[in-house]
């Protein structure tokens, strides 16, 4: 099995867990839809794209080699980027959405994973998207990782808007200082 086959079976295994506890959620009251929501979506499912290999058909130059144990030692280092996302959603239980919303009975949750990074979902995803980047050693999957980093930041910035207004400058900054946004032990926001 060749890495790229590797990471696209834990990256599929990963969606269809995903999107099997999707009908979780609870009602969502308000929903946030704007460009920059659809642009970040796109600019995260391009990414996924070239870092998946949907345009293996080109003749990629590989940039370095990690070797047969280094594949599977990444691939070993995806799996806990996979489970602090599923933990971050189960400690979110039914106020989880893929979109950016208020559900019912919405509250900030700053425990668990939430009291390391603000955004722990978006964490694992991008340290399992810059592992599967070095495991794939290609420009191509660089570029991806570099897509979903950048699509997630951005989404990111917008939940924190919308979590600003929903809870108030006050409740959400004080938040906001404590806890940094996607890197653990980088300086908090101010």
């Amino acid at each position: 099995m060749t890495a790229v086959h590797l990471f696209r079976l834990a990256w599929g295994l990963w969606l269809l867990s995903w999107l099997l506890a999707t009908p979780w959620s609870a009602p969502t009251l308000k929903r946030a839809v704007t460009g920059a929501t659809t642009l970040n979506r796109l600019v995260i499912i391009a990414g996924v794209v070239l870092l998946l290999g949907g345009v293996s058909w080109l003749d990629v130059e590989h940039l370095w080699h990690v070797g047969r144990e280094g594949v599977w030692i990444l691939a070993a280092l995806t799996v806990p980027a996979f489970l602090f996302a599923w933990w971050a959603r189960l400690h979110l239980g039914r106020l989880w959405s893929g979109a950016i919303t208020r559900k019912e009975g919405h509250r900030l949750i700053k425990t668990g994973p939430y009291a390391v990074v603000r955004h722990p979902i978006y964490t694992g995803l991008i340290a399992a998207a810059l592992v599967t980047a070095v495991a794939e050693e290609t420009l191509q999957a660089l570029l991806g990782a570099a897509l979903i980093t950048v699509g997630l930041w951005g989404k990111a910035a917008l939940e924190e808007r919308f979590l600003r207004r929903e809870f108030g400058p006050a409740f959400y900054d004080a938040y906001r200082r404590r806890v940094p946004m996607l890197v653990p032990f980088l300086p908090r926001a101010g």
